[in-house]
């Protein structure tokens, strides 16, 4: 069974987010973008027609930059353009309830999943690293470059 949500306008989201603690900064040189900041996490929200939408993914300020949540596998990292740090517990936990409150603010669905916990943006596990790269553009793999010595060692032997 599902439900229908009704959008918020941009005015009522805002209105909502003051009222819950958000600070709130007009983004310099647009009109209709607006910068979130709570629990020392950060996302931009820009007006959508009549509605609204997500403009920068929620992150972790990390110095005065909204880091990424990047996933490693064993770890999860806060990434941003000049460093990469380990996300700790409070981090994780500061950051699920700012989205969550967003989720709520901006009338969006609460998936299960993200109930659950943090989801990273992305996921950079090494043994799919570069998989979404066209075949002759991915480095070759360790096991692939034993096989082409291999080849080429039993072709000499062979002549």
């Amino acid at each position: 069974m599902t439900t229908k949500t009704e959008e918020r306008t941009f005015e009522d989201a805002v209105a909502w987010l003051r009222d819950h603690g958000f600070d709130l900064i007009e983004a310099p040189g647009t009109e209709g973008r607006v910068f979130l900041k709570k629990y020392n996490c950060s996302a931009a929200i820009q007006k959508n027609g009549d509605g609204v939408r997500i403009f920068a993914y929620p992150g972790y300020m990390v110095g005065s930059e909204i880091s990424k949540l990047v996933n490693r596998g064993y770890q999860q990292f806060l990434k941003t353009t000049k460093t990469e740090v380990p996300a700790t517990a409070d981090h994780l936990k500061a950051l699920h309830q700012f989205a969550e409150e967003l989720k709520e603010a901006l009338a969006l669905p609460s998936l299960y999943n993200e109930s659950l916990g943090t989801v990273s943006e992305s996921y950079q596990y090494d043994r799919i690293k570069d998989r979404d790269e066209p075949v002759a553009a991915r480095p070759k793999r360790p096991w692939e470059t034993v096989k082409v010595k291999v080849a080429a060692a039993a072709k000499k032997t062979r002549a």
